[in-house]
C-alpha cells in the first residue's frame, strides 16, 4: 500500500473487526426471546465465574447484565454494538445459560391508566 492510496478509516480507529467476525458469520439470533424490551439478567452458573471462551464483547454484556436486568436495546446502545450483532451475542450468552430473559409485559396485561389516576387520587386524599 502506496501513501498515495487513500484510507477507508483513519490511524485513530484502532483495529477493525467486522461484525460477522463477533457473531461467526450469523445474521439473526437463535432464540426468538430478544425483543427490544425483554429485559436481560446475568446468570453466571454455580460457580459465578465466565466461562473463559467468551468473546471480549460478551464478557461486556454479562458485565452490563450483573447489576440488574435491563433491555435488549439498552445493552445494544451501552455496548456499541449494533443491534442484530447484540441480539446474536445474547443468543449464545442464553445458549451457554449464562443469561435470563423475561419477555416485556403485553400491554393488555398493564393496568389501566385511568385506574392509576384514581389510586393516585385516593392515595392524595388520605
Amino acid at each position: 500500500m502506496t501513501d498515495s492510496t487513500p484510507h477507508w478509516y483513519d490511524d485513530e480507529a484502532g483495529p477493525m473487526v467486522r461484525l460477522y467476525a463477533m457473531t461467526a458469520g450469523r445474521a439473526r439470533p437463535s432464540s426468538a426471546a430478544f425483543e427490544l424490551m425483554a429485559l436481560v439478567q446475568a446468570d453466571r452458573g454455580p460457580d459465578g465465574t465466565d466461562p473463559p471462551v467468551l468473546s471480549p464483547e460478551q464478557h461486556a454484556i454479562l458485565a452490563l447484565c450483573g447489576d440488574r436486568p435491563r433491555p435488549v436495546a439498552e445493552i445494544a446502545s451501552d455496548s456499541g454494538l449494533p443491534l442484530g450483532v447484540a441480539r446474536v451475542l445474547l443468543s449464545d450468552l442464553l445458549a451457554a445459560e449464562l443469561i435470563r430473559v423475561n419477555p416485556p409485559v403485553p400491554p393488555a396485561q398493564l393496568p389501566d391508566a385511568h385506574i392509576l389516576k384514581e389510586v393516585i387520587d385516593g392515595l392524595r386524599a388520605l
